[in-house]
């Protein structure tokens, strides 16, 4: 199956264009045109989502499980067209765009399951107690419900398995809630073509039009009329700290405030114990190299910041990984504007008080090398700018005076992603005593692992204490991420015919 985007918008099953354009900046392959969104394409979107919630959020579980696994099926028939529109705007090799879409589509179909499972919609029923003193307990049920329409942003890092067809979205339509995606510029092309699929699954499951549109950005108007519409009733997002805080603000300042759950990056600090470092630190070095550079660094759970006792297994362990490092060419990053900003990142911790720099290659354009750079735990205490996330193959080195110190600095942590500890059984009680700090940290702790990779699967949480996220009770990948979109509801004394399908009976 060939593909050639349209630059269209896709509201409620009609490809709709606009007088406003902007232009794609693909890695290969000449600039494509496409409609930029605006707000008058929000409010059409937003107001078929709220018509199709009508519809879709009575639909049986099995009638969702269904869908979902049609959009598995209508993205993989497009696979081809799909990695090769991909490769092109991105820049990510075939291999790569062929692993996401199978974790995208088995993530659609992992919820699938999971929905037909009906563990999710935790049901509850305390049976009515008419003769207890001295008050006689009604008969109350509960049960999780859909909150309505929900606004999925596109991530710029990852063009299919946080995108249109992505975890938020296959979350979303899991839990009964309609979806209105905004597209993200980096991949339009990608964005339109998973479009395609998804209303293809519509018409073939006879669903209403309205449970999912998509719209391109090409202007903030998109963004903000989206967060703010009144029929909007959640938020998925997965990008900058910057741009998802200030959604987040918006979110907030709503006359009805809704849910943003945003994923807004982390350093994923890895801690070095003793033990590890003297037993193995060439094969930890090594591996830290090939994680740090994985994908160009633009994971939002890359290993940037590295917590190690000063002396001499920690400089071993830096000059095996700048050496490893130092073999790695340049990479293509996803877009200019990207690469401008790890260069920016970079230029910042480098003027930092205390801050050497241990490996220095070339960068430039679109393409990224990595850098290293060392501090001290004194520095890093004093300083919190040195702990701020640089989008990209960028270490950080902390030498912490001892092992005291090393908490210090955990403590000091703000909200991440991951924190992963390194170590052998000699350094069991060293990491008993971090793990009340890292749990309080972050949402996901590692042993004697790399951060990058995020399974999708019933266990996992890919969340975080704030920045890391907005929602500290909330993941984005896994099952448990439909619930975000989910509100509980008590029936108390309701007959039958009354409740939900699935309290009936």
């Amino acid at each position: 199956m060939t593909f050639e985007p349209h630059g269209k918008h896709l509201i409620a099953g009609d490809w709709v264009a606009t007088d406003k354009t902007f232009q794609s900046v693909p890695v290969t392959g000449e600039a494509k045109t496409f409609s930029a969104g605006n707000a008058d394409l929000v409010d059409r979107a937003a107001k078929a989502a709220e018509e199709a919630f009508w519809v879709y959020g009575y639909t049986t579980r099995d009638e969702r499980a269904a869908f979902l696994n049609a959009i598995a099926d209508e993205i993989e028939a497009r696979g081809e067209a799909i990695t090769a529109i991909g490769t092109a705007e991105t820049g990510l090799p075939e291999g790569r765009l062929q692993g996401e879409r199978g974790r995208t589509t088995g993530q659609l179909r992992l919820f699938a399951s999971h929905i037909q499972d009906g563990a999710y919609l935790d049901k509850r029923h305390d049976v009515a107690l008419p003769d207890r003193a001295p008050l006689p307990r009604p008969d109350i049920k509960l049960i999780e419900r859909p909150i309505g329409p929900v606004a999925v942003f596109g991530a710029s890092n990852f063009p299919l398995a946080f995108s249109t067809a992505g975890g938020d979205t296959a979350a979303a339509l899991a839990a009964g809630c309609p979806v209105v995606v905004k597209g993200h510029e980096a991949h339009p092309g990608t964005a339109e073509i998973v479009a395609e699929a998804i209303h293809a699954a519509i018409e073939k499951c006879g669903m209403h039009p309205g449970v999912f549109s998509m719209i391109h950005g090409g202007s903030y108007e998109v963004g903000g009329a989206l967060v703010q519409h009144p029929l909007i009733k959640a938020v998925g997002f997965t990008g900058s700290f910057r741009g998802g805080k200030a959604l987040f603000d918006l979110c907030a300042q709503r006359p009805e405030p809704i849910p943003f759950f945003g994923e807004l990056g982390s350093v994923n600090p890895m801690f070095m114990l003793p033990e590890a470092m003297s037993a193995r630190g060439d094969a930890l070095a090594t591996g830290w190299a090939g994680s740090l550079t994985m994908g160009a660094g633009q994971f939002c759970t890359n290993p940037g910041v590295l917590v190690m006792v000063d002396g001499d297994d920690t400089d071993k362990f830096l000059e095996t990984a700048v050496e490893a490092l130092g073999k790695v060419g340049p990479q293509t990053m996803l877009t200019n504007g990207i690469a401008d900003a790890y260069r920016s990142g970079r230029d910042t911790i480098a003027a930092q008080s205390g801050v050497q720099e241990i490996l220095n290659t070339t960068s430039d354009q679109r393409n990224a090398t990595p850098f290293v750079f060392e501090t001290t735990g004194d520095a890093w205490l004093a300083n919190p700018a040195l702990g701020h996330e640089v989008f990209g193959p960028l270490g950080l080195a902390v030498k912490v005076k001892d092992t005291a110190q090393m908490l210090e600095v955990a403590r000091s942590l703000d909200g991440q992603l991951t924190c992963t500890l390194h170590m052998d059984d000699g350094d069991t009680e060293l990491g008993q005593k971090l793990m009340p700090v890292l749990e309080r940290k972050a949402g996901r702790i590692l042993a004697n692992g790399f951060p990058t990779g995020v399974e999708v699967s019933e266990a996992m949480v890919h969340g975080g204490p704030f920045p890391a996220s907005t929602n500290f009770g909330a993941t984005s990948v896994g099952t448990m991420a439909i619930r975000r979109f989910l509100r509980p509801v008590s029936y108390q004394n309701l007959p039958d015919a009354l409740l939900p399908v699935d309290l009936q009976g």
